[in-house]
């Protein structure tokens, strides 16, 4: 695929969308499959889908389904449970703070790999004592982003009591988030285990 759709900062390629399910990309006039746009997502490339008819934004259901797509492939990024509790989140007095609680926390993933793939490359890369442990460095980053989430937390806990009328039900739904980070740091320190 010869990409001629513009990197993020021209601004967005337009992509339409047709009644038959098929994709144009008015950049290179021509069509595009969801693999191509999986392709561009990863090169950096910045699009946004409308529907050719209505004129819709579709981009939201359109990165969904590239990643339902990649997911059917075998490609598991995103575990099960983190699936779950995301799904318990629609139409929860705090469906407006995780997006971007999310979008925070992958951002300061994003900030913190290439600082983690660096210490993985020493790592493996390193002889004698000063090895460091893979697993160990993504604890930190774990750690740094957790503190994050707690700050981040702390203060909406005015916020959602007021939305719940329950402070303790704020605080009860809080702590159920810390457990699933805890839950979600085991499950990085079992995956960084195996590199």
């Amino acid at each position: 695929m010869t990409t001629s759709a513009n990197k993020k900062g021209n601004g967005p390629t337009v992509i339409k969308k047709y009644a038959n399910r098929r994709l144009y990309d008015t950049g290179r006039s021509s069509y595009v499959t969801l693999e191509d746009l999986c392709i561009m997502v990863k090169e950096g490339h910045d699009f946004v889908v409308y529907d050719a008819k209505s004129g819709d934004d579709l981009t939201r259901q359109v990165l969904t389904q590239i990643i339902v797509d990649q997911e059917s492939k075998g490609e598991h990024l995103l575990p099960i449970p983190f699936l779950r509790e995301l799904i318990g989140y629609y139409g929860d007095s705090l469906q407006s703070v995780v997006p971007d609680y999310l979008e925070q926390t992958l951002e300061t993933f994003a900030q913190n790999q290439e600082q983690f793939r660096e210490q993985v490359n020493e790592s493996l890369g390193g002889l004698g004592g000063g090895m460091m442990n893979p697993a160990s460095a993504m604890e930190d980053l774990t750690r740094q982003n957790m503190a994050l989430f707690e700050n981040a937390m702390n203060a909406w806990v005015p916020f959602t009591g007021a939305m719940t009328g329950n402070k303790e039900q704020a605080e009860s739904t809080i702590n159920e988030l810390k457990k699933n980070i805890e839950k979600m740091q085991k499950e990085i320190s079992r995956l960084t285990g195996q590199l």
